[in-house]
C-alpha cells in the first residue's frame, strides 16, 4: 500500500484543497445547468426586479426630475414606491430563493456523502449566488439603459408633464441598484448557508421531497383565520373616509393576510378532514382519489397557495386602482377646478360689467368659444358641525376631519349661475352640500335660525360628489336673500369667533370672476394668459386663480401613482406567476413516484390525469376565488381611498374592477395552463 509521508502528503493535500476549489466555480454553473426548469424563471424573476428598482433610481436620480415645471409630485410617488418596491422585492426573492434551495438540497446532501466539506459546498454556493447576481444585474441595467428613457417618457405623459426633453444616464442609480441586490443577494445566500448547515446529509437527501408541515390544533386555526377575515372584511366595509382611512386600510390588510393564511393551511384541511369523514360523499370512486389527493396537496402546499391568493389580491387591487385613475383623472382634474381661471376682487369692483365684453374681444382674437362665464359674491367661513343635528358651530379646536368650509350666497347670484328663478322669505335659506345631504328642514347657523327652504341639485362653482356617502373635505353653500340676511350670518360668525373689526369682517367677502372656455384645453394658454393679465388690471383685483395649473398638478400626482400602479401590477403577476410555476415544478417532482403507483394498482392514464386534472384545477383556482372575494370586500375601501384623491364615480370604480378581474382571471387561467403543461412532462418521465 503506498502512504504519503512529510512534505509530500502536505503538498499533495494542498494540490488536492487547490484543485478542488478550482472545481467548485464549474460544479457551481453545473448545478445551475442541471436545474435550469428552476433556475431559469428564478433568474428572469431577478433580472426583471433589476430593471424594476433600476428604473425607480434612475428616474429619481435625473435632474429632469426637479427642473420640470409640476413635477414635484411625479417624483414624490416615485420615491415613496421605490422605498416600497425595495421591501417587497426583498421578501420576494427571499421566499424564491427557497424553492431553489429545497430543489438543491438532495444534490448537496449526496455531495456531503461523496466527501465534499461543508465549506467548499458553502464555497460553490457562494460561487453560484454570486454568477446569478451578476448575470442579473447586468442585464436588468443593460435592459434598462435600453428602455430607460421609453419608461421616463411614459412617466412624463401619463403626468402630463413635457416631453420634449433629454434624458441623460445615471451612474448614481447604477451604483445604487449594484448595493441594492449585493445586499438581496447576500440575504439569499446567508438563508442558503443556514438551511444547509443546519441538517444531516441523510436529512439533506429527503428534504427535497418533503412539504410544508401540517399545522397542529387545526380547528382552533381555522377558527382564528375566519375571525380575522370576518374582522378585516368588517373594517373595510365600514370603513369612513376620514382621518383614519388609510389607518384602517393597513389593519384591514394586515388581518386579511393573516386571516388568509390560517384559512389555506389549517381551514382547507379541516373541510377536506370534514368531506372524508361523510361516507356519502367520500365513498365514491372519483371522490375517494380526488378527495384524498386534495388532502395530501393542501397539506404540503397551502402556504405556497396562501401566498398566490395574497398576490393575486394585490395583483387586482393595483391594478382596479390604476385602471379606475386613468380612466377618471380629468374628473378629479375638473373637481378641484371647475373654472380654467377664477379672479377675486373686493366687495366693491365693478368688474362684470367689462368682463364679458373683454371675454368676446379675446373669444375672436384666439378663436376660443366661451362656456361659462360667471359674476358671483361670496364668502367662505370655517364651521364645525353637530353630528345628528342642524346645527352649525365654531371649529376653534376642532380637528381637521370635523371641519367644514361654509360658504354665503346671495339669492340673486345663484339664480343667475343657475339659470333659475327662486324666490326666499326673510328667514329661509337654499343650502346645498357637495357631500351628503342636510336632511333638515331648518339650520341652526351659529345661532342664526332659518328654515331651509330646498336643498338644490347642483351648484356649478361647487361641484358635488358623485357619490355623497363622502363627507370628507364637503362644503356647504347656504343661499341667503340678500344683503341684510347675508350680514346677519356674517356677524353671527365674526361674534362667535372673536372677531374685533365687526364692520371691516363684514365687508370682506369676495367677488369672483370665473370663466370657462368651450375647446381644447392644451389650446387655451394664450386665452388665459391675455386674461389673466386684464384681470389684474382692474380696480379691487385681489388674486387669481389658475385652473389650468392646478389641474395639472393634479395629473401630475395622479400620474405618478399610475406609473407606480403599473410597474407594480406588472411585478405582482410576475411574482405570481412564478409562484405558480414553482409549484407545479415541486409538485411534478413530488408526484412521480406517485404516477407509478397509481398505475401499479390498474388505473389507467386517462383516469390518472382525470385525477390529477380536477386535483390541479381545484387547489390552483382555489387562491383565485379567495383574491376575487377579497376584492370584492376591499372595493368599499379602494372607494374610500379614491375618494381622498377626489374621485367619486363609484359606478366607474365597480365596472373597471370587473373588467380587470376578467382579464386576470383569464391570465391567471392562461399561466396554468402553461405551468400545468410543464407539471405533467415532468411526472410522465
Amino acid at each position: 500500500m503506498l502512504t504519503l509521508k512529510g512534505r509530500h502528503r502536505g503538498s499533495w493535500e494542498v494540490s488536492v484543497t487547490m484543485n478542488r476549489m478550482k472545481l467548485l466555480p464549474v460544479m457551481a454553473f453545473r448545478g445551475v445547468r442541471q436545474n435550469k426548469l428552476v433556475y431559469r424563471p428564478y433568474l428572469m424573476a431577478c433580472f426583471f426586479s433589476v430593471f424594476s428598482y433600476y428604473l425607480f433610481s434612475s428616474l429619481l436620480h435625473n435632474d429632469l426630475m426637479e427642473r420640470l415645471p409640476k413635477a414635484a409630485y411625479a417624483w414624490l410617488m416615485l420615491a415613496l414606491g421605490k422605498g416600497l418596491l425595495s421591501i417587497i422585492l426583498l421578501l420576494f426573492l427571499i421566499y424564491a430563493g427557497s424553492f431553489l434551495q429545497k430543489r438543491r438540497k438532495r444534490e448537496l446532501g449526496l455531495y456531503s456523502l461523496l466527501g465534499l466539506e461543508r465549506k467548499h459546498i458553502g464555497i460553490m454556493l457562494f460561487w453560484e449566488n454570486l454568477g446569478m447576481y451578476l448575470v442579473s444585474v447586468s442585464a436588468g441595467v443593460i435592459l434598462g439603459f435600453v428602455l430607460n428613457k421609453l419608461m421616463f417618457l411614459l412617466l412624463l405623459r401619463m403626468s402630463r408633464l413635457p416631453v420634449d426633453v433629454a434624458f441623460r444616464f445615471s451612474m448614481d442609480a447604477v451604483i445604487e441598484t449594484l448595493r441594492y441586490f449585493a445586499a438581496v443577494f447576500l440575504c439569499v445566500y446567508v438563508k442558503s448557508l443556514w438551511s444547509f448547515y443546519r441538517m444531516k446529509p441523510t436529512e439533506l437527501l429527503s428534504e427535497s421531497r418533503k412539504g410544508e408541515k401540517e399545522p397542529r390544533r387545526i380547528a382552533l386555526w381555522s377558527a382564528v383565520g375566519a375571525v380575522l377575515l370576518v374582522c378585516g372584511y368588517y373594517i373595510s366595509v365600514t370603513s369612513k373616509l376620514d382621518e383614519m382611512i388609510f389607518t384602517d386600510f393597513f389593519l384591514a390588510v394586515f388581518l386579511v393576510v393573516l386571516g388568509t393564511y390560517f384559512v389555506f393551511t389549517s381551514g382547507s384541511v379541516a373541510f377536506l378532514r370534514f368531506l372524508k369523514k361523510r361516507k356519502n360523499i367520500y365513498y365514491r370512486p372519483s371522490n375517494q382519489v380526488t378527495i384524498s389527493g386534495m388532502l395530501y396537496r393542501m397539506k404540503k402546499n397551502a402556504a405556497g397557495l396562501s401566498n398566490i391568493c395574497i398576490f393575486s389580491t394585490m395583483l387586482l387591487i393595483t391594478l382596479t386602482c390604476t385602471v379606475t385613475l386613468w380612466t377618471g383623472m380629468d374628473q378629479i382634474a375638473y373637481y378641484d377646478y371647475p373654472y380654467d381661471m377664477e379672479a377675486s376682487y373686493s366687495e366693491s369692483s365693478d368688474v362684470a360689467e367689462k368682463a364679458r365684453e373683454k371675454a368676446a374681444e379675446l373669444s375672436e382674437e384666439h378663436g376660443q368659444g366661451v362656456w361659462r362665464l360667471d359674476d358671483y359674491y361670496a364668502m367662505a367661513l370655517n364651521c364645525g358641525r353637530v353630528e345628528g343635528s342642524n346645527a352649525f358651530v365654531s371649529a376653534a379646536g376642532l380637528e381637521f376631519a370635523d371641519q367644514f368650509a361654509v360658504t354665503l350666497l346671495l339669492l340673486d347670484d345663484y339664480n343667475r349661475l343657475e339659470g333659475q328663478n327662486k324666490s326666499l322669505e326673510e328667514d329661509e335659506v337654499l343650502l346645498y352640500s357637495t357631500g351628503s345631504s342636510f336632511g333638515y328642514d331648518s339650520v341652526n347657523f351659529l345661532g342664526v335660525e332659518a328654515a331651509v327652504k330646498e336643498e338644490p341639485e347642483r351648484i356649478y362653482p361647487f361641484p358635488q360628489a358623485k357619490n355623497r356617502m363622502f363627507n370628507f373635505t364637503a362644503q356647504y353653500v347656504i343661499v341667503v336673500k340678500d344683503w341684510q340676511a347675508f350680514d346677519r350670518f356674517v356677524s353671527a360668525w365674526a361674534v362667535t369667533n372673536g372677531v374685533t373689526d365687526l364692520e371691516g369682517f363684514l365687508h370682506s367677502g369676495e367677488r369672483r370672476l370665473s370663466i370657462l372656455l368651450d375647446g381644447k384645453e392644451t389650446e387655451r394658454d394664450a386665452f388665459i394668459e391675455a386674461w389673466s393679465v386684464w384681470c389684474q388690471g382692474q380696480q379691487g383685483f385681489l388674486r387669481l386663480d389658475n385652473g389650468l395649473d392646478g389641474r395639472d398638478e393634479d395629473r401630475s400626482m395622479n400620474g405618478g401613482l399610475l406609473f407606480i400602479g403599473m410597474v407594480f401590477g406588472l411585478l405582482f403577476f410576475m411574482c405570481l406567476l412564478l409562484i405558480m410555476y414553482f409549484k407545479q415544478v415541486s409538485e411534478g417532482y413530488e408526484d412521480q413516484d406517485s404516477f407509478g403507483i397509481m398505475r401499479k394498482v390498474g388505473m389507467s392514464d386517462a383516469e390518472i390525469r382525470g385525477t390529477i386534472r380536477r386535483q390541479i384545477l381545484l387547489v390552483f383556482f382555489l387562491p383565485l376565488a379567495g383574491a376575487l372575494l377579497h376584492t370584492a370586500a376591499g372595493l368599499v375601501m379602494v372607494n374610500g381611498l379614491l375618494a381622498a384623491l377626489r374621485f367619486f364615480d363609484t359606478g366607474l370604480l365597480i365596472r373597471c374592477c370587473v373588467g380587470v378581474a376578467t382579464v386576470v382571471a383569464l391570465l391567471y387561467g392562461g399561466s396554468y395552463v402553461m405551468t400545468a403543461g410543464t407539471y405533467y412532462r415532468i411526472v410522465r418521465k
